[in-house]
């Protein structure tokens, strides 16, 4: 058994957006409320999240995380690393590093801008962090999990989707190519990024996203990393097609896939 949560499924200045009054960033429905992208697997052996953006306080509170064994990355733009610092407290209980999963630029980004958890001599109580260096060629493993690494394009910045299971997950892109399209086939879940309906440089349209999706052929489809731009969560879900969804903050997929349903 494995269970997924979405824990942020907003763009990098979440929804609603600092200042706008649009009808989404004044929608009173909660599925219109996106922090920051973000995911936690579960499984009977092992708890990890994918990315620790500016929210990651926030949703290890929301949804009760208590214990977590790992932090892997897709890359190092700021909404996905920034609330890295907070992995504290899990130190504090768990009393021994964290394991963090990253690419060699990832982890140049992480000794940048944490710089004071990898000093030689370390501020007290500063962030302990176990680095395991990862890259798009090779499949690890956390606990029970085997992941395979996806390296898709955002514009020109390499980042890594992952495989994990019957379960796809591609965050901030707008390229595949065929060979990494290759790991996608035979998936059960698939989530991408889903950006607003307009071209955009680095991302996904809500339509590239459907036809990605269509080639793919999983049976659903979840799309995240949603902007204010794309629509209100309800209006935008009526047009999809019938295997596709928009997630939103709180859903949670359960694997082998049976139901998902809303934390309320």
């Amino acid at each position: 058994m494995m269970r997924v949560t979405f824990l942020g499924t907003g763009t990098s200045q979440g929804v609603p957006m600092i200042g706008c009054t649009c009808g989404v960033c004044l929608s009173l429905d909660s599925r219109d409320k996106r922090l920051r992208t973000s995911i936690k697997i579960e499984t009977s052996e092992v708890t990890l999240v994918i990315d620790s953006g500016p929210d990651f306080r926030q949703q290890m509170l929301t949804s009760k995380t208590a214990h977590l064994h790992a932090v892997v990355f897709t890359h190092e733009h700021k909404d996905h690393i920034a609330g890295l610092d907070d992995i504290r407290a899990f130190n504090y209980f768990q009393k021994e590093p964290m394991r963090v999963y990253c690419d060699e630029r990832v982890e140049t980004a992480l000794r940048r801008e944490f710089h004071y958890a990898f000093n030689e001599l370390k501020y007290p109580g500063a962030p302990n962090i176990q680095i395991h260096a990862i890259n798009a060629s090779d499949d690890f493993r956390i606990g029970d999990l085997t992941i395979t690494p996806i390296e898709v394009m955002h514009y020109k910045l390499p980042v890594l989707g992952f495989r994990i299971n019957d379960f796809v997950y591609i965050t901030d892109a707008n390229f595949i190519s065929e060979k990494e399209k290759e790991k996608l086939k035979n998936c059960r879940a698939l989530v991408l990024n889903a950006l607003r309906k307009e071209p955009h440089i680095s991302h996904f349209t809500l339509n590239e996203a459907i036809q990605l999706a269509q080639d793919v052929q999983a049976p659903l489809t979840y799309f995240t990393h949603i902007s204010h731009q794309l629509g209100c969560h309800a209006e935008v879900s009526e047009a999809l097609p019938k295997s596709m969804h928009l997630a939103y903050d709180g859903l949670e997929l359960n694997f082998p896939i049976n139901e998902y349903l809303r934390i309320t």
